[in-house]
């Protein structure tokens, strides 16, 4: 295949910001085909040594996020001998952070995993989903940072725990028509933010839903209000008007990855947060 590579992911550490950099620009390549080589927890000359082998037997290019200087220096001589081209990803970060902080950058590995604040509030989110996922556990929405609401299936939960690791505590409540107050949120302490999608993607979900759980074709689940069109098309139109009335935004994610609802969400948030710091600096106005 003409557009078929190897390509050699290098790092210290997880390996997780190589993988998302690649992420990033290799879906921008519709026809190619490019095999992952992922060498991660590099940090000793013997591991490296074992790099160096699967790159000279699967020649290709190679991103590295190593910063220890002797291994950075080893990886770059190995490769310009075999005229393979090496990309140190973090480099130009860190040059603009050096210069604008006047510091030098201390090249520890893996330092972006240490057992910090940002780790522990990262692991108190999750726990907070899971305790408040679907409506429950409502006494503790008071504690969110940001609560989704929207009907069946608008994927709440999975957006919930994308936020969670970013250490938001996402509570999410369940929009049920005929349901004016939605329970916990009578007088919300934070942001709420809707979410909505088209009724045809919505049914296609609660369809897959009822297989997955076994529902019988032809009974009531098959047949009633769940995936009825008229009657999903009504339940998204009830959601849309009560966020509406409440002065919830509301974010479509029919096309929407996970990552970009969650970005959304986050956009939000920040401006909620914004409404409520010039309040509060000029009150009255």
């Amino acid at each position: 295949m003409a557009n078929r590579i190897n390509l050699h992911l290098v790092s210290e550490a997880t390996g997780e910001t190589l993988n998302s950099i690649t992420r990033a620009t290799a879906s921008q390549f519709e026809h190619a085909s490019i095999v992952y080589h992922r060498w991660s927890l590099v940090r000793t000359r013997f591991q490296l040594h074992r790099v160096l082998e699967g790159i000279e037997t699967e020649p290709g290019p190679v991103l590295s996020t190593l910063v220890d200087k002797a291994l950075r220096a080893e990886l770059q001589t190995a490769c310009e001998k075999s005229g393979i081209p090496v990309v140190n990803v973090l480099d130009p970060v860190m040059a603009v952070l050096q210069e604008a902080l006047g510091e030098k950058a201390s090249a520890r590995p893996g330092r972006q995993y240490v057992l910090d604040a940002d780790y522990f509030r990262r692991i108190d989110a999750m726990h907070y989903v899971l305790a408040h996922d679907d409506g429950q556990a409502q006494a503790g929405i008071a504690e969110a940072d940001v609560v989704l609401v929207g009907v069946s299936r608008s994927s709440k939960t999975p957006t919930s725990f994308y936020l969670a690791n970013r250490g938001i505590k996402a509570a999410n409540i369940p929009l049920v028509p005929g349901t004016i107050d939605p329970p916990g949120l009578e007088t919300p302490t934070c942001p709420v933010v809707g979410l909505t999608l088209d009724p045809e993607a919505l049914i296609e979900i609660r369809r897959h839903r009822l297989k997955l759980l076994g529902a019988a074709p032809g009974g009531r689940n098959d047949q009633g209000d769940y995936i009825d069109t008229e009657s999903v098309k009504t339940e998204l139109l009830w959601a849309r008007r009560l966020c509406a009335q409440r002065g919830w935004p509301v974010i479509d994610v029919t096309r929407r990855s996970i990552e970009e609802t969650a970005a959304a969400v986050i956009t939000h948030m920040q401006a909620w947060h914004d409404r409520k710091r010039k309040a509060a600096e000029h009150p009255g106005a």
